[in-house]
């Protein structure tokens, strides 16, 4: 909360908002919620600069699985996102933009799916329109519960947001299966 009031708060969130999307490992959510709440006037504000920023963090993962995927495998192989590196892949050889909505929505490492969006070369504009997409509605959703909700909904968001973003990717499957069928 101290951090949250800070002046340069915006700035501290826009860069983890960013970094967290390509490469850094705490989502911005541990910023943009105690922000919310700490100032509910500037929430939607907050959401957008967040939104913005992890799209354009997302980028930057794109141009690494495009450009650079040489140098990160390696690591992403070793890391504890090698699993979620194996179904990034698996997901977009089904779904391409329903995996990064679901990813930049859901608690799963949405970094490892931006980076395998540049891997597998998918279409520059879908990707970014479902990474609006998906970061705006998680963050929004967020910055909105926190604004209206305050401490109390501090402690249900902490306990359900994983179960909405699960639930998220369990929808998006089945509006798949049912598109398919």
């Amino acid at each position: 909360m101290r951090w949250a009031r800070d002046p340069r708060a915006p700035w501290y969130l826009g860069g983890l908002s960013f970094a967290e999307s390509s490469f850094f490992p705490i989502p911005p959510d541990v910023m943009l919620a105690p922000m919310s709440m700490a100032q509910p006037r500037r929430a939607m504000w907050f959401a957008t600069l967040t939104t913005l920023a992890s799209v354009l963090g997302g980028i930057l993962g794109y141009a690494i699985g495009m450009f650079a995927l040489d140098l990160v495998e390696p690591w992403l192989q070793g890391s504890r996102y090698s699993e979620h590196f194996a179904l990034a892949q698996q997901w977009f050889d089904r779904w391409g933009f329903l995996a990064i909505f679901a990813a930049g929505f859901s608690p799963i490492p949405y970094k490892v799916f931006t980076i395998t969006a540049g891997m597998v070369s998918m279409s520059f504009i879908p990707f970014v329109i479902a990474s609006m997409v998906g970061r705006g509605l998680r963050f929004y959703l967020v910055s909105l519960l926190m604004a209206w909700g305050g401490e109390s909904m501090e402690a249900k968001l902490h306990r359900w947001i994983d179960w909405l973003g699960w639930l998220t990717v369990i929808a998006v499957l089945l509006i798949v299966l049912v598109y398919r069928i």
